[in-house]
């Protein structure tokens, strides 16, 4: 059933007016420019789209792909980067950096983040169990950020017995945050089970004086509006439902304008889009053999649903041009009409996950004394 949105809030970020409420959330691998331009494209150039994640040390040390990865096209306005750093020094330099130079408009500040090789160090959904840690990292990146708006993006805390999302959101609010972003999951959950709502409008009556986005198990842009509707938050963030369906952010839009129409593209029109996507990863790597190999990861996203056999799954996966892949493309029943249930969950769904955490990290949320600089990680993109 189709929902029409009542009247919503702007969301402002700092200086920038967020018309719908809606966010791209920054994906390792995914949300690079050339998957940003699709989407904003579908959605008509309303929304904002973060960049995937930057390290701080990367970008201080001017790593090759990281300065790849803060390209922006010039069509790109606001300019986000999101950030993940454990040192608030080492995040004070990025931030200032990125203002010196003029590499972004908004920066995102990533505590969500629950891949081991982030959490073992103390970064990602971990690092807000160190309050005075979090203290530290924000007060330096909003000291440093001048005029440009910072928000964070995070998970409700570890585990269940160890949440953080309330004190982490006031913390925020006293330390100059922008805004805040709410991901209903813990740590332990990754991506599986439900994402707990009920937390975001917990977070929303805690934190008034800020905009609070919600973020988790938002597949269609249904459940847009029935996040905001349920918890009073100011605006959404997705992820996961968007693989392989950039034409989600057209659906986000039309839902928050109170427009019935909604995206239900034949294979014929998925293609035309994949082949797009390929093109785009070529143009921006400078190569287009590396270009359609970064793409495969994506074969799988677009053609969830569809009648498509197991052995032409196979040969797309492995396909190394374009020509190839529109060759292999137009192979299939391009005539298929969009398949039911492929609205619903895609992606990870993987959950009750071991939290691999750096030693005697949940003995006091206030000794920091364990972490430093070297818990920095020196590459981009997750």
């Amino acid at each position: 059933m189709t929902t029409l949105a009542p009247a919503l809030p702007q969301l402002r970020i700092g200086p920038h007016t967020v018309r719908p409420p809606v966010v791209l959330a920054p994906m390792a691998g995914i949300t690079n420019a050339p998957f940003r331009t699709l989407c904003r494209e579908f959605s008509g150039g309303k929304g904002l789209f973060v960049s995937e994640m930057i390290t701080t040390r990367a970008l201080v040390e001017r790593n090759e792909k990281t300065m790849q990865l803060i390209h922006f096209d010039a069509s790109e306005t606001p300019r986000s980067i999101q950030l993940y750093g454990v040192d608030p020094a080492t995040v004070g330099k990025a931030v200032r950096m990125i203002v010196d130079e003029n590499l972004a408009d908004h920066i995102d500040l990533n505590f969500g983040c629950p891949v081991p090789k982030v959490t073992r160090k103390g970064g990602g959904s971990a690092l807000p169990y160190k309050r005075p840690l979090l203290r530290a990292i924000l007060r330096e990146a909003v000291s440093g950020a001048g005029d440009l708006p910072v928000t964070i993006k995070m998970r409700k805390g570890i585990d269940d017995d160890h949440l953080t999302f309330l004190d982490a959101g006031r913390i925020a609010v006293e330390e100059g945050v922008t805004a805040v972003a709410l991901h209903g999951r813990t740590t332990a959950q990754h991506y599986g089970g439900t994402a707990d709502w009920d937390a975001i409008a917990r977070l929303k009556e805690h934190v008034p004086e800020i905009p609070v986005l919600g973020n988790g198990d938002i597949w269609c842009a249904d459940d847009a509006l029935r996040m905001m509707r349920e918890t009073g938050c100011d605006g959404v963030v997705v992820g996961r439902g968007c693989l392989g369906r950039p034409w989600l952010f057209a659906d986000l839009v039309s839902a928050m304008e109170g427009r019935a129409e909604r995206h239900a593209p034949t294979l014929r029109e998925v293609a035309d889009v994949m082949v797009r996507h390929a093109t785009l990863l070529g143009e921006w790597i400078g190569d287009e053999a590396r270009g359609v190999i970064d793409f495969r990861k994506h074969v799988a996203w677009y053609l969830k649903g569809f009648a498509v056999g197991s052995e032409m799954r196979k040969k797309l996966a492995v396909t190394s041009s374009l020509e190839e892949l529109g060759g292999q493309l137009n192979e299939l029943d391009l005539d298929q009409p969009w398949p039911d249930g492929a609205d619903g969950p895609r992606g990870r769904t993987s959950g009750n996950n071991r939290v691999v955490l750096p030693d005697g990290w949940l003995k006091d949320p206030y000794d920091c004394a364990g972490v430093s600089a070297d818990a920095e990680l020196d590459t981009s993109g997750g």
